[in-house]
């Protein structure tokens, strides 16, 4: 497909040629006509020529030839030249670069005034244009306009000064390349997702793209001219507050950023706006343009999202509560839960509800806490530990308190913990077979 394409553009150059040559043959034979008998030939040529100019100039745009691109260094040494700049001003790239710029084109186009100018604020993408007159290498003397702009080192000086080059001498070739630039910027705005549009200094819409036209529901002819409360569909505080962020923008000078949530009908559409003021070659403003970009859908996934992970939070804590306090049938009718890690509050309450449901659905006659793992025992681990036992015996059931350590054991005591009918054991294995010797269990396995 990239063959073909090649090869199509190049058909199309070869047309334009030789559509060239054939305006540059009825002009000589023109020319070469007396003014008398020839007036009606001199006519048909002249329309001839015409209509060969108007498709030449119809292509033109499209297969224009790389612009003249140029670089030079803030000593005025050249440090790159394009096949562009070969094309308009005649040297090599092999001949340009290394040489001063002023000994090439006969003139300093960019002053250092206007290099200074360009570096008043760094972080700006800036650009300007200057028109001065030259001289190509056989030395014709033309006019050029020079779109510059200064490319910056890391600590924001000059680097490099960039410009791109037009002969400003040739005024139709000008105009069918700036409307060949304007209808393609035309067609890349109106596809674009994004709304987009200019507001002169009253607030009128002076240009909208197909985008915003839709979101205003209106023909695009049908907002130029108008104003934001001709044509809003939202509500009057809500239109006052969006004309007061672009006064803001108008008044400050610089862009701004920001997202909003407007209300539509019952619905709320939320945006990501850029709205910047529009200079003038002396930088006054003269409009206000704006870039929206609808990111409901993006938001709506955001809250989904947000709402699906504070479910996998909860249940992650619902397990992590039931493998904190883990409910281990040992036998008929005993149970015994090993505790680890920290107890607080709330996992007190959550050791309780757990024994006492697991105490009532298997009727156990003896539960088990294992306070092996448990890392501190203080005033409020003995309360909760005291206060699960107290609830199990009032089922019937007997408490075997196991892992209780001589320093633990002399905590409890320290604290005055109320261990009465709580018998201690050392170790699990040990509770276990105290639990299993216990008469109703006996009575059980008999």
């Amino acid at each position: 497909m990239a063959d073909e394409a090649l090869e199509e553009i190049g058909r199309l150059r070869a047309e334009i040629a030789a559509l060239h040559a054939r305006v540059e043959e009825l002009e000589s034979a023109l020319a070469e006509r007396s003014s008398g008998g020839a007036a009606e030939g001199a006519a048909q040529a002249g329309a001839a020529g015409a209509d060969v100019h108007a498709a030449f100039g119809a292509l033109a745009w499209l297969l224009t030839p790389a612009p003249a691109l140029i670089r030079w260094s803030p000593d005025g040494t050249v440090t790159r030249w394009n096949d562009g700049a070969e094309r308009v001003f005649g040297w090599s790239e092999g001949e340009a670069v290394g040489r001063r710029l002023s000994e090439l084109v006969g003139a300093d186009p960019v002053s250092p005034d206007a290099v200074r100018a360009l570096l008043l604020d760094w972080t700006e993408n800036r650009f300007a244009s200057a028109t001065s007159e030259g001289t190509t290498r056989d030395g014709q003397a033309r006019l050029f306009r020079w779109t510059h702009a200064v490319l910056r080192d890391d600590s924001g000086g000059a680097r490099e000064i960039a410009a791109i080059v037009e002969d400003a001498g040739d005024p139709p070739w000008r105009e069918h390349v700036l409307l060949g630039r304007l209808q393609l910027l035309l067609q890349l705005l109106d596809h674009s997702r994004n709304s987009i549009f200019v507001k002169d200094t009253e607030g009128r819409y002076v240009f909208v793209n197909r985008a915003h036209a839709e979101v205003l529901q209106r023909h695009v002819f049908e907002v130029i001219g108008k104003d934001e409360v001709e044509l809003s569909p939202l509500a009057p505080e809500a239109i006052e507050d969006l004309l007061a962020r672009e006064r803001h923008v108008m008044a400050g000078g610089k862009a701004m950023q920001y997202e909003e949530s407007l209300l539509l009908g019952d619905t709320s559409i939320h945006f990501s706006t850029v709205k910047f003021p529009i200079l003038d070659g002396r930088g006054e403003p003269v409009g206000l343009g704006g870039v929206v970009t609808n990111i409901t859908s993006l938001r709506h996934a955001e809250a989904e999202r947000a709402a699906l992970q504070e479910k996998i939070i909860v249940a992650q804590q619902a397990a992590l509560r039931e493998l904190s306090t883990p409910l281990i049938p040992i036998a008929d009718r005993v149970v015994a839960m090993p505790l680890v890690g920290t107890i607080d509050s709330a996992r007190a309450a959550q050791i309780m509800e757990t024994l006492l449901s697991g105490i009532s659905n298997q009727s156990a006659h003896t539960a088990i806490l294992d306070v092996t793992g448990v890392r501190a025992v203080d005033e409020h681990v003995a309360d909760a530990l005291t206060r699960t036992a107290r609830a199990a015996q009032l089922l019937g059931t007997r408490v075997v308190l196991t892992g209780v350590r001589p320093e633990v054991a002399q905590t409890l005591i320290t604290l005055g913990a109320d261990l009465s009918g709580i018998t201690t054991l050392g170790t699990l294995q040990s509770g276990i077979a105290h639990a299993l010797r216990h008469p109703g269990h006996q009575r059980s396995a008999g």
